[in-house]
């Protein structure tokens, strides 16, 4: 048998992507899940993601584009190996559909936050590569901030223990054997620019100077307006 020269090409052959009949989606499953990570929790580090970190970085021109299709931008801070996405903004002022929803940081969250990215500027002073805090000193803080006239300290404290629970969920305090040792994300830098700390810490004062009638046993946080953070449709869920 002779062998046609001509049909002898060395183009390379397609490798298809397909995960079930009728998939019609161009990436590789590995690019998929560091998709879906980026769409659902609110950010992407090479701590807590370490998988979906390696993929982003090594796939960001296609995960971009795919973010950029759903009026969504991609923020990395490389120094720090964090990602997360972000509301396109678009140049002429027109507002494009979106997907987010602001999701605010209550009273006790943004008094965390604010204390964790202290934190983690003076442990970079000092040289050290982790930040830990433990769960009774952030509660401790917290209390710390209690107004005069506020009466409910079992309310109060309740709330406390709440904010540490909502950051440990997204992502922001990473636990480790202790469950009361807590190590501080990378991530509470870049999420919590400079401007946005003093929003933080005008809308803290002014909660401060207001009193508020709080019946015994109530259980609701109150939101700060400069706190929010971004979330598709739900909060982010537990880390994997």
């Amino acid at each position: 048998m002779s062998l046609d020269l001509d049909t002898v090409t060395d183009e390379p052959v397609p490798v298809s992507v397909s995960l079930w009949e009728g998939d019609e989606g161009g990436l590789e499953q590995a690019q998929r899940q560091a998709l879906v990570t980026l769409v659902k929790q609110r950010f992407v580090s090479a701590r807590t993601h370490p998988r979906d970190w390696q993929v982003l970085v090594e796939h960001e021109r296609v995960l971009r584009s795919r973010l950029n299709d759903l009026f969504l931008d991609l923020a990395i801070d490389r120094d720090r190996e964090v990602a997360w996405k972000r509301q396109a903004v678009s140049e002429t002022g027109s507002r494009f559909p979106t997907l987010l929803y602001d999701a605010a940081w209550s009273r006790e969250e943004t008094i965390l936050l604010v204390h964790l990215r202290d934190r983690l500027r003076a442990g970079a002073a000092a040289g050290e590569t982790r930040v830990f805090v433990d769960r009774e000193d952030l509660l401790e803080h917290v209390a710390g901030f209690r107004p005069p006239h506020a009466t409910d300290e079992s309310g109060d404290e309740k709330r406390a223990r709440n904010a540490v629970t909502g950051l440990v969920k997204a992502g922001l305090l990473i636990t480790g054997e202790h469950e009361d040792r807590f190590e501080v994300s990378e991530a509470v830098e870049p999420l919590l620019p400079l401007e946005l700390l003093h929003e933080l810490l005008e809308s803290l004062r002014r909660a401060n100077a207001e009193p508020q009638a709080a019946d015994e046993g109530d259980e609701t946080d109150e939101p700060l307006d400069a706190g929010t953070g971004e979330a598709l449709f739900e909060e982010p869920e537990d880390q994997a």
